[in-house]
């Protein structure tokens, strides 16, 4: 019986363990202080959402990330010279065998904001209840990208067009944010009033 239960949490940890792992850069940047400019991704889908999202130095481009295994993944990567979080929510759900989904979920900054700087989001899809931007440039060259920053992993890739559409602005105000992403990098990201918790079942963030 004893050896029945250790292959179920063997079985558990191969299969949830990397999941936690590859998708809480959140938690990893907070850690460790700075992630790897350009890394391999997991491929694996997370949620990330703010109640508001105010960003100094506002970028926005396409390149594509590389899995360390699987198809390169198309995304729009967010980025954020400084950055200012209120009501984080991160979230990743995966299937494990006989116990089903196991959802991982990472909240903070309700009481004080979360801040990060060189903040990057390698985004799949996107919605935001209200954008207000100021000083803010529609249709920039990918390379020409001066007000906000661009990752420098992203930069060297053979997937970054320079003359690809971009967008930039001094200032954004981003509020109700909806993101499923594959990564989110950060040169520092402090996170008051972090939590983390495995659940049993789907409880994405969104």
């Amino acid at each position: 019986m004893h050896h029945a239960g250790r292959t179920c949490w063997r079985r558990f940890a191969a299969v949830l363990i990397p999941g936690i792992a590859a998708s809480a850069a959140l938690a990893i940047a907070m850690a460790q202080g700075a992630l790897a400019a350009s890394f391999f991704i997991s491929g694996q889908r997370f949620q990330v959402t703010a109640d508001t999202l105010t960003i100094r130095g506002f970028s926005l481009y396409g390149t594509v990330d590389v899995p360390k295994k699987g198809s390169p993944v198309p995304v729009l990567v967010v980025g954020a010279r400084h950055a200012t979080i209120r009501g984080l929510c991160q979230s990743v759900v995966v299937e494990v065998p006989v116990l089903g989904p196991q959802t991982f979920k990472l909240t903070g900054g309700n009481e004080r904001p979360a801040k990060a700087t060189s903040m990057f989001i390698d985004a799949t899809s996107e919605s935001v209840g209200q954008a207000n931007f100021r000083g803010v440039d529609i249709g920039v060259a990918q390379g020409a990208i001066t007000k906000g920053p661009v990752n420098p992993g992203d930069r060297d890739s053979r997937f970054f067009d320079p003359n690809g559409v971009g967008q930039q602005a001094v200032s954004a105000t981003l509020t109700n944010v909806r993101v499923t992403a594959v990564a989110v990098s950060a040169g520092t990201f402090n996170i008051p009033g972090l939590h983390e918790q495995v659940m049993q079942g789907r409880h994405a963030c969104f």
